[in-house]
């Protein structure tokens, strides 16, 4: 179950296609975005809030069977405190699953026995060559609110004396505000592109190319985007937030603190003229990237779910 398909092109529906993906040489796997009604063993939900009716209706018609209900950042760092629907769903999942290793301290202490870490993955890639002439800093996140694109549009502001220093931006303009601000900035800044939403292949090849993965969202759950870019040898710039570090560690070396446009430009300079800074974070990186192992996300995936199974037999 999840609450956005293929048309939607966020990390939920990667999330689920990839788990679809790594259930299906093993158990029969249907995807909806609407669960009303089946006689599936097992439902595993993405979304406390958004999944919340389908929820709710596979715990009515199978009071027996096995719910996974999977937290999103949204869902975490916001619904869980305010929105009587999530916390309904967090009361009815038999198993709850957060992606980042410092999730579960976000739930209510009696909730955190049945949580389950599960880190997300992505293929690895060879680290591109990069052109010396500019560094490249790009952003990989849909225009909202929850990503702190401002913190972005600010920080190539701070930078625009630096014809050297370019940012790219690849997300859809789900806020309209938002994407009017990204089209004056295009407009008046040549060194900010505005790219707009871009298939996943697409966007993965453009975090491959950059020098840096720009990160500045307010709230996450685990970040796919992160992920793909530690995976494919480039260096990653995230806001000190919990799905952030839950994924990268306190130590890691591109963390700046969340709205602090000064700070990211600060780290983006600093990756420019400091010759050691960009191979520092690749080194850790490169450190990092086993844990985003594809086979070590399956493995954690189908163990979790032949436990619920054995457990209902």
């Amino acid at each position: 179950m999840t609450p956005y398909l293929a048309a939607a092109n966020n990390g939920n529906w990667q999330t689920a296609r990839r788990w679809a993906r790594f259930l299906g040489d093993d158990y029969r796997v249907r995807l909806t975005d609407d669960w009303r009604g089946g006689d599936e063993a097992l439902m595993i939900a993405l979304h406390a809030r958004r999944s919340a009716p389908s929820i709710a209706a596979w715990r009515a018609a199978h009071p027996a069977r096995a719910l996974v209900v999977v937290l999103t950042g949204t869902d975490l760092y916001r619904d869980v405190d305010t929105d009587a629907q999530a916390q309904r769903s967090l009361q009815l999942g038999d198993r709850l699953v957060v992606l980042n290793d410092l999730g579960a301290r976000r739930l209510p202490a009696a909730l955190r026995g049945r949580t389950t870490v599960i880190v997300q993955s992505a293929p690895s890639r060879r680290p591109r060559a990069k052109t010396a002439r500019r560094l490249r800093a790009l952003m990989v996140g849909h225009l909202r609110d929850e990503k702190s694109p401002r913190t972005f549009f600010d920080a190539a502001r701070r930078l625009a004396h630096r014809r050297d220093i370019v940012f790219d931006h690849v997300g859809g303009a789900l806020d309209a505000a938002l994407a009017s601000e990204a089209r004056a900035l295009a407009a008046t800044l040549p060194t900010y592109r505005w790219l707009g939403a871009l298939p996943h292949a697409a966007a993965r090849a453009r975090i491959a190319a950059a020098h840096l993965l720009v990160h500045p969202s307010r709230m996450e759950g685990g970040a796919q985007v992160v992920i793909e870019a530690v995976t494919s040898g480039t260096p990653v710039l995230a806001s000190r937030i919990d799905g952030n570090v839950g994924l990268l560690g306190a130590g890691y070396g591109g963390l700046f603190e969340p709205g602090d446009a000064t700070g990211l430009a600060a780290l983006v300079e600093r990756a420019r003229d400091d010759a050691a800074m960009l191979p520092a974070l690749q080194a850790q990186c490169a450190a990092l990237a086993p844990r985003f192992a594809p086979a070590r996300e399956r493995e954690a995936l189908l163990a979790l779910v032949a436990d619920l199974l054995a457990g209902r037999r």
